[in-house]
Order: C-alpha cells, then sequence, then structure tokens
C-alpha cells in the first residue's frame, strides 16, 4: 500500500474568493507582510500496487479538480504502514 496526495489550486488567472478573504483576515489579527493568499484542496489516497500512475493521473484530472479553473499536482507517493 501506498500514500498518494493530490494537491488542487485554482489558476492563477482564477478568483480566489477564499484567499482574498483569509488575506484580509491578517491584518485584523495583526499579521503583516503576507502578499497573497490562494486556498487550494489537499487530497490523501491510500492505494495499492495495482493503481498506475496513468490511473492516478486520470483520478486527479477527471475527479479531483475541476481542470477548467483548476490545476493539480500528484505528489508525496509514500510507503504506507
Amino acid at each position: 500500500m501506498a500514500r498518494v496526495v493530490v494537491n488542487v489550486m485554482p489558476k492563477e488567472e482564477i478568483l480566489d474568493p477564499q484567499g482574498q478573504a483569509v488575506q484580509r483576515a491578517l491584518g485584523r489579527i495583526g499579521v503583516s507582510g503576507v502578499s497573497d493568499v490562494r486556498q487550494g484542496k489537499r487530497f490523501e489516497l491510500e492505494v495499492d500496487d495495482s493503481v498506475t500512475t496513468e490511473d492516478l493521473e486520470k483520478i486527479a484530472a477527471n475527479l479531483l479538480a475541476n481542470t477548467v479553473i483548476e490545476n493539480y499536482d500528484v505528489v508525496g507517493v509514500e510507503v504506507a504502514q
């Protein structure tokens, strides 16, 4: 078994209202110096040896991300214990 991480983020040209709300709130809690915040999603999948890299790309592109407005990255393949 392995753990695969898929990170999904809005494309740069897409407005991110949640990230903007966090950025505005930073001043209210006394934090300065943060120039941009983008909010995304992280998925962790436990997979067995039968799942291929092609399968992972298909899962990310067709189920986890809306590729019209989001980019995804399949990362962090770790051996599950």
